[in-house]
């Protein structure tokens, strides 16, 4: 009988915690979702053809796709200069990136809040300057929530963008620009491509933390873009119709398990041959 390697031991507790605080109430949360408020599987269908819910997902998935687009290009950007910039530009881009890390979401939230209410910074600055007559609404709609969304998800697509551009070989580039190619032709037709997989894995953790947000959609959007993880709460916590509720959260884990799955298989995909 062979042993265990100990390296594979030190991983018993982790999967433990991850089975008690992750996998037993979701299998809890589903079987709400076929036992309530009766056995049947009446709430996956109720889910699936109710207009409101209906449109909850579709907003969901059209904000997070906007969110996932203006996140990855904006983190390019900022990673670029990370990566390649001069030695303080580096330094303040990673102080850029890392000090969010240290301020919660819910501060976060209300900061933008402040900041582009209608008797906000911006719009008393835009006033006061004569430059508006009117304040512009940029809060309690969809533009304040991908602001929020935004601003929060950059630095977790920095980091899947900074690995791949730090495994791009010098020699290709070189190679692109003693056959002729200018900077914008190498950054175009050599750079991005061989940093695809970064793009792509950078794309799927702000989609599929996109999918989950619950504070942000709530606060800058007043109500008025509800998503997914809002209409769950107000389904278990306020109908209540935990039933449903149950049924929203298992198909929104089945779509990030789905995304999940890709992502995997893309990083196989992309492996060395």
């Amino acid at each position: 009988m062979h042993r265990l390697p100990r390296p594979v031991w030190l991983l018993f507790p982790l999967l433990g915690f991850m089975l008690l605080t992750y996998v037993l109430p979701f299998l809890g949360v589903a079987a709400w979702s076929v036992t309530l408020p009766e056995p049947g599987i009446g709430q996956y269908q109720a889910a699936l053809t109710d207009p409101l819910v209906q449109s909850v997902f579709l907003r969901t998935f059209r904000v997070c796709l906007v969110v996932t687009v203006v996140t990855v290009a904006a983190a390019y950007v900022i990673t670029l200069i990370w990566v390649r910039g001069t030695p303080m530009q580096r330094l303040v881009i990673e102080l850029c990136i890392l000090i969010p890390f240290w301020i919660s979401v819910l501060t976060r939230a209300f900061g933008w809040l402040a900041l582009l209410s209608n008797r906000g910074i911006l719009n008393s600055w835009a006033q006061n300057l004569g430059f508006l007559t009117e304040p512009l609404t940029m809060v309690r709609n969809e533009f304040g929530v991908v602001v929020g969304m935004v601003h929060f998800l950059i630095p977790f697509a920095a980091f899947p963008l900074a690995s791949a551009m730090r495994a791009v070989d010098e020699r290709v580039l070189l190679a692109a620009r003693g056959m002729g190619a200018g900077r914008t032709r190498v950054f175009l037709q050599v750079f991005v491509p061989m940093t695809g997989p970064g793009i792509l894995g950078a794309a799927l953790v702000v989609f599929v933390f996109a999918l989950g947000f619950f504070v942000t959609p709530a606060i800058l959007g007043g109500g008025r873009s509800v998503m997914a993880a809002e209409l769950i709460y107000l389904r278990i916590f306020q109908s209540p119709n935990w039933g449903l509720g149950a049924a929203i959260s298992v198909i929104l884990m089945v779509a990030v398990g789905a995304l999940l799955a890709l992502m995997m298989r893309h990083a196989r995909g992309a492996g060395p041959r």
